[in-house]
């Protein structure tokens, strides 16, 4: 039996193609230098475990409180249009990290820092929600899972090298002004970004194709941040603009079997982002990392996360979706777990690269599983709490660890982080 051949694309969907790269370039440079420094930044200006926290959080409860009303916004909008406007105000919104550290006394700069992620957070969850469902409707479903790899490829091959880059410059200029250049570089990422968003256009005369009921697994997460080895997953964002008027959470769905699905996951992003401000001191303050040494983490990490999600669609397709999402979650447990005994830095370079190969089956596996288990009926309504479980779960995370390192101390938490995972890893295998 063969296969039909793939439809040659049109002159405007090349074109698209080409602006979806250009774009993922830009993130990459944005994703490794600004976004992927942040933490490590307020680190060094003497953040608390409790800032870090709020650091983290913030932008869980920004999308806690929007996501539902951006995409009641959105329905009425073009995708294309709203996805270029949001992805402007979000950019320019981390433009005064650049000036920041010239400007303000660094006790001041952590809380400015804080308030401009907060800022940048609130179009960045316009964002991810139209882009998702941008993307869908101007890449045809034929070609998605080539764009999809190539995008994917290009995101983390850019951001390990700007990773690299930044330690270098971070290196080699004294603090705080080193920074301000590592945020300059990222303001260009996020310009290229914006000005290829511009470019993508739907098709003239023809309507947009089928949002196929498939998830994206699209790694590069526009109006997010990277927290030690968390990353929010953005798949499925674009059925939360299917309701089309109807209420979107309806609690009957929680008379279902899908309830312990969404337990289960809700239990796995509490414990996925629940060491998230403990990492950065532990690098800084306990191993006492340099920058150059925390972006070759990065970059590892970045690297791995490739090379596992090239091997994602061939470990699915022979064993599902649940193995490898479980196998994935146990495996994640071995960052923090890794790092709690660290005392030097090779421990936390093979961390670093098994943190990144489990979050790609982590991440690929969540979404794909999640569109396996929710009903075909009402998609709508099971993608809106699965992102109010993911919310929660970035809120309440980040702020409990504070409170038990002051119980336990730093290496303890973290190693006790590890088992958390361990056992939100055990109720995927469960109720996943």
């Amino acid at each position: 039996m063969t296969t039909a051949p793939l439809l040659l694309p049109t002159p405007r969907q090349k074109s698209n193609f080409r602006a979806l790269y250009g774009d993922v370039f830009g993130y990459g440079i944005l994703a490794g230098s600004t976004l992927a420094f942040l933490n490590v930044y307020a680190t060094r200006l003497g953040a608390s475990a409790y800032q870090l926290a709020m650091l983290t959080a913030l932008p869980g409860l920004v999308n806690l409180g929007l996501s539902l009303p951006s995409a009641r916004w959105l329905e009425g909008q073009s995708v294309t249009r709203a996805t270029f406007t949001t992805a402007i105000w979000n950019r320019l919104l981390l433009l005064p990290l650049v000036a920041l550290p010239w400007l303000l006394p660094e006790p001041v700069q952590i809380w400015a820092t804080i308030a401009i992620v907060l800022a940048y957070s609130i179009p960045g969850t316009v964002i991810a929600i139209a882009f998702n469902a941008m993307f869908a409707d101007v890449v045809p479903p034929e070609w998605r899972g080539q764009v999809v790899g190539r995008r994917n490829a290009i995101m983390a091959i850019v951001t390990a090298a700007a990773a690299l880059l930044s330690g270098q410059i971070l290196d080699r200029v004294s603090f705080p002004v080193n920074y301000g250049y590592v945020f300059a570089l990222g303001a260009v990422g996020g310009s290229l970004s914006t000005y290829f968003l511009s470019r993508v256009k739907l098709e003239a005369r023809e309507p947009p194709p089928t949002r196929v009921a498939q998830p994206l697994l699209d790694e590069a997460r526009p109006g997010t941040l990277r927290f030690g080895d968390a990353f929010r997953p953005g798949g499925a964002l674009r059925f939360l603009l299917r309701a089309r008027g109807h209420a979107l959470l309806r609690f009957s769905i929680l008379r279902t079997t899908f309830a312990p699905l969404l337990f289960a996951y809700f239990a796995f992003y509490t414990v996925q982002y629940f060491p998230s401000p403990l990492f950065p001191i532990l690098w800084v303050r306990e191993l006492a990392l340099s920058d150059g040494l925390i972006s070759l983490g990065s970059t590892l990490f970045y690297v791995c996360m490739l090379l596992a999600s090239v091997v994602f669609s061939r470990l699915t397709a022979r064993y599902g979706h649940h193995p490898v999402l479980v196998s994935g979650a146990l495996l994640y447990s071995l960052y923090p777990l890794i790092l709690s005994y660290s005392r030097g830095v090779v421990p936390f370079l093979v961390a670093s690269a098994l943190g990144g190969a489990a979050l790609a089956w982590v991440s690929g596996g969540l979404v794909s599983r999640l569109m396996e288990r929710a009903p075909q009926d009402d998609r709508p309504t099971a993608m809106a709490f699965h992102n109010l479980a993911l919310n929660m779960g970035i809120l309440i995370g980040p702020l409990m660890s504070p409170i038990l390192a002051e119980w336990t101390g730093l290496r303890m938490a973290v190693l006790l982080a590890g088992g958390l995972r361990l056992v939100g890893g055990l109720l995927l295998l469960r109720w996943g």
